[in-house]
């Protein structure tokens, strides 16, 4: 993917402490199609230098969650509580959600998948949902997409 100025990026990294940490912020400078971008990343005055592979663009539906623990679908209470959490990462990617409906506890779309609201951004409409994450189920990915139903 090659990265314009003033891009808004998503870069997932390690912190100091070993912990996943996501950062975001904007392009504020290109070396090339394939070289590394200067990331200004929010509540920082300088830059970082940063590969391009580890940036992503940010989207209404590039924003996910994962966390750890199954409960957190299983339990309606919890699950509930699952698009609070989403909503405050969009905000902090910075991005403009014009309305969320939520559906309470959640609707069950496949045995497997959470409805948990419905949003509108820039004219389209979405669905947060709530799934197992693909790559490990223990684990649960939040995110918005085009409704399937």
């Amino acid at each position: 993917m090659t990265f314009n100025l003033g891009d808004r990026v998503r870069w997932a990294t390690v912190g100091e402490d070993g912990l996943p940490l996501v950062r975001y912020g904007f392009v504020g400078g290109v070396a090339g199609d394939v070289g590394p971008v200067v990331v200004m990343l929010d509540g920082e005055l300088g830059g970082d230098v940063v590969e391009q592979t580890q940036l992503e663009s940010v989207s209404i539906t590039s924003v996910e969650l994962h966390l750890a623990g199954r409960d957190l679908i299983d339990d309606a209470e919890l699950r509930r509580g699952l698009v609070h959490l989403w909503q405050a990462e969009a905000e902090q990617a910075g991005l403009d959600v014009d309305s969320l409906e939520h559906r309470g506890t959640g609707e069950c779309l496949d045995g497997e998948s959470w409805a948990l609201a419905a949003l509108s951004s820039g004219g389209e409409t979405y669905v947060v949902r709530a799934v197992p994450w693909e790559l490990d189920p223990a684990v649960i990915c939040i995110r918005a997409e085009h409704p399937m139903y």
